[in-house]
């Protein structure tokens, strides 16, 4: 029993460090990996003994120690850790050192990094064998429970990416809330890290930046760590052309409705996107210098058209710019002369195609 006090009272003094400890500073993958594989004991504790009335008496009173003690030694931290908490053990761990500015970029990647599902209900030793698998499942049960916990409605980035989307932003709130150039470098630091980890799958990173441009908190540390990740994106040319062209448009339109700065770093993007395409004589009309077929004209018209959707306003100001690009062509209104005046023509025909449909519907 005393031994069982000394392990609960431990895991108590790891969420504090993880949270608040400048020793974070030097975690590393073995670190990481010794403080989940730990949390995951305490949630074992917990299911093994939430029933007997007696030892969780004993563990809530040591409990209450350590916090008092922890208290102290840490002024700023003000989880008080009860047994119940020892159930989610894990996520508390993963929500401390997210929020914590000292976590080394290094030990931070692995938070992200996730490993091939085994299998639907699997959890054996080899995906366990590191951090980097615990917090892989741990992300998984957190996803899992998003969609368990509102059926009606479904996510439209994805569980994974929408639970990845708010430890990304966790994690940018609490270095820019330390303020200061070093914080910012830290942030941007963390913002390219995370892009090598997701290397090869950009397109999901494309979701999980949407899903946290889209979290719902709205603190001051949120506004200002979604304006620093949009003027990051705003920076990364492969990036924002990756969003602009493979997001759906309707995620795309939420976005621009929910996130006003949204709008431009979209419009900027759709722009260098129309900028790079060239006119085929072949027939196959305006193509991507890049000769990537998903970056085709008819999508960039689409794209165009979803922001214009979500913001009337936008549309007048981005024909006007459109115009004096197309000027700046010649002003000829003939087709494969210039891509800004064969865009304008497409987003005509759009418009009177649903003007068309709003009649038909009275």
């Amino acid at each position: 029993m005393e031994a069982l006090l000394r392990d609960v009272s431990g895991a108590a003094e790891l969420l504090a460090a993880a949270a608040h400890g400048g020793g974070a500073a030097r975690w590393d993958r073995p670190a990481l990996h010794r403080a989940f594989t730990w949390a995951q004991y305490c949630e074992h504790v917990h299911a093994r003994f939430q029933g007997n009335t007696a030892i969780r008496g004993a563990l809530e009173k040591q409990l209450q120690i350590t916090n008092q003690s922890l208290q102290a030694a840490f002024p700023e931290c003000s989880l008080q850790v009860s047994f119940s908490d020892l159930r989610r053990c894990q996520q508390l761990l993963l929500s401390g050192l997210l929020s914590n500015p000292e976590l080394p970029g290094s030990a931070l990647n692995m938070l992200f990094e996730t490993k091939e599902d085994p299998g639907v209900g699997v959890m054996d030793s080899e995906y366990e064998e590191d951090a980097t698998g615990l917090c892989s499942y741990l992300i998984q049960c957190k996803s899992a429970c998003k969609v368990l916990h509102a059926l009606s409605s479904s996510s439209a980035v994805g569980a994974d990416a929408e639970v990845q989307g708010e430890m990304l932003m966790e994690r940018l709130a609490a270095l820019l809330g330390q303020g200061g150039d070093l914080h910012r470098d830290r942030a941007q630091h963390l913002l390219h890290s995370v892009l090598q980890v997701f290397d090869g799958a950009v397109q999901h990173f494309c979701l999980v930046i949407a899903a946290a441009l889209l979290t719902t908190k709205h603190s001051a540390a949120q506004t200002t760590a979604r304006d620093f990740l949009l003027d990051w994106l705003q920076n990364q040319h492969g990036l924002l052309q990756c969003m602009c062209s493979e997001l759906p448009s309707g995620l795309m339109r939420d976005l621009a409705r929910e996130q006003q700065k949204c709008r431009g770093v979209f419009c900027s993007g759709l722009k260098k996107w129309a900028s790079e395409m060239e006119y085929s004589m072949n027939g196959e009309g305006w193509v991507h210098s890049s000769t990537n077929p998903t970056l085709s004209f008819q999508k960039l018209v689409e794209r165009f058209w979803a922001l214009f959707e979500a913001c009337p306003s936008l549309r007048v100001k981005t024909e006007d710019e459109l115009n004096a690009l197309k000027v700046s062509d010649g002003d000829f209104d003939v087709e494969g002369l210039s891509v800004w005046g064969d865009i304008l023509s497409a987003l005509n025909r759009q418009n009177l195609s649903s003007g068309v449909e709003e009649i038909t519907k009275i």
